[in-house]
């Protein structure tokens, strides 16, 4: 891969008209890139989306909104960081992958983009609502037929790919739809953004048939992007030149945006558990002590906890000060192993054989699965979080419930195995323009099972594009209280 192709600014909607000269006065293409993602509703409901902590009222705790600033603003400080620390990557690799300061700028505007929209797809109370959504499906697929009345034939789902997109719903594939066919501005391609900051949220670039999740390359994890958007995103890695040796591979900084969204999650989002009093400062040493022990005490992650302790003995600090101080200590020893780790391994990420994540192999690849442990033993099996999931999971079942049947039997000339209900086109009308005239932009004539996936698509992406609060107001007026 090379930086020329990688930092493409070609738009699948063509150009984006301004009145002035760009190159004398005006925006670069991913400065308008970032203008256009900050102007999107999407986006700005991310301000009403789970990160942690389902319908929180605490104005402390962070949200979709917030995590995403952070982990943008996370992001651009690591490109910053990998072209300072460029001129120690061995010569005859940089000399076979420049990295300029003009790419470092361009690189540090993709993955400022790209932070703002890495969780855009997700569906509202956060990654429980996705694994809600595909258990939905999954254990619904069979149902989701019909018979047409004309031919008496029954309509279901057919191929693997696209059964196992809904079986495999997946946020990061949802942000790909929606940014290249769900919120049209001035085309008919989404936002019309730019090919390297699409290409660069696809954290997984992979259809649903490869999904690995026990795999040692992390790009097989999840889904990248479904079926029904396989045919843009070729398009975008032909752009970038992520697609070689007939295989897709992540771009670069992709492994940026995946290191700033671990850093954020495993510090900002620590400090919000914290501060809603799930655990104490001596539970918390008391635990990453133990773990580094039974990981044999690796130096530089003892290191990092005694200095926690050197806060907490400050006379002028309180233990929260002390916590939000060490959390901050450790987010720059975390960001100065994630450049390290991808100037250590560059020529691999140019070359599309590194499939680890960036800390792995680092001074503190231990402190990281230490504090991601920690968010699951001190935050998500709370009697608290348990209860908001429960509630998450009844609002987002109740609301498939409704809305799928009505999407079957939208522009059917038919009768589904239950009968279509008299309220189905009234919820159908409720379901966003922008998301129906995708429908039926896409739909193919005369395959009838494609279309039928094009439908359930069209629930999914109805109900992950809701907030929090619309999703429950909503699932409560239908339900008649």
């Amino acid at each position: 891969m090379n930086w020329t192709q990688l930092l493409s600014d070609f738009r699948l909607g063509g150009e984006i008209e301004v009145p002035y000269n760009r190159e004398i006065d005006g925006m670069s293409e991913f400065e308008t890139d970032y203008w256009r993602i900050v102007d999107c509703p999407a986006f700005r409901r991310l301000q009403d989306k789970t990160q942690v902590f389902p319908l929180d009222k605490s104005d402390f705790i962070r949200t979709r909104l917030t995590h995403s600033l952070e982990v943008s603003a996370l992001a651009k400080q690591l490109v910053a960081m990998i072209y300072k620390r460029h001129p120690r990557v061995l010569p005859e690799v940089r000399k076979l992958y420049p990295f300029t300061a003009e790419d470092a700028q361009a690189a540090a505007d993709v993955v400022s983009c790209a932070g703002l929209l890495h969780d855009i797809g997700n569906p509202p109370f956060g990654h429980f609502g996705e694994v809600v959504l595909h258990a939905w499906f999954e254990n619904h697929l069979n149902e989701l037929r019909y018979v047409d009345k004309d031919t008496g034939r029954e309509v279901c789902l057919s191929g693997d790919e696209i059964i196992a997109d809904l079986k495999h719903f997946e946020g990061n594939a949802q942000a790909f739809r929606l940014l290249t066919k769900l919120h049209n501005v001035d085309s008919e391609y989404g936002l019309n953004l730019t090919a390297a900051v699409l290409n660069t949220i696809v954290k997984y670039p992979t259809d649903s048939t490869h999904i690995d999740p026990d795999a040692e390359n992390v790009c097989l994890h999840k889904l990248g992007f479904y079926q029904a958007d396989r045919e843009l995103y070729d398009q975008i890695a032909g752009k970038t030149g992520t697609c070689f040796n007939g295989a897709y591979h992540r771009h670069p900084l992709t492994f940026v945006l995946e290191a700033a969204d671990d850093i954020a999650y495993a510090t900002a989002d620590l400090e919000d558990s914290y501060k809603k009093g799930l655990f104490t400062l001596d539970e918390f040493t008391d635990f990453f002590r133990g773990e580094i022990e039974n990981a044999g005490s690796p130096e530089k992650p003892a290191a990092l906890i005694e200095q926690l302790d050197k806060y907490r003995e400050d006379p002028s600090s309180t233990e929260i000060q002390a916590f939000q101080r060490w959390v901050n200590y450790a987010r720059h020893w975390l960001l100065f192993c994630a450049s390290y780790g991808f100037s250590s391994n560059y020529k691999g990420i140019m070359e599309g054989t590194y499939h680890a994540d960036l800390l792995k192999g680092t001074f503190h690849e231990k402190t990281m699965a230490v504090l991601k442990d920690a968010m699951v033993r001190f935050t998500f099996s709370t009697s608290e979080i348990v209860r908001l999931e429960l509630s998450a999971e009844t609002i987002l079942e109740g609301l498939m419930e409704r809305f799928v049947p009505a999407a079957v039997n939208w522009t059917v000339s038919s009768s589904s195995r239950a009968p279509k209900r008299k309220s189905d086109q009234k919820l159908m009308s409720l379901v966003s323009e922008n998301h129906r005239a995708a429908y039926l932009a896409h739909r193919r004539e005369g395959d009838d099972s494609f279309n039928l996936y094009l439908r359930l698509l069209l629930a999914a992406d109805y109900i992950s594009g809701m907030t929090d609060t619309y999703a429950k107001t909503l699932y409560q007026e239908l339900s008649g209280f």
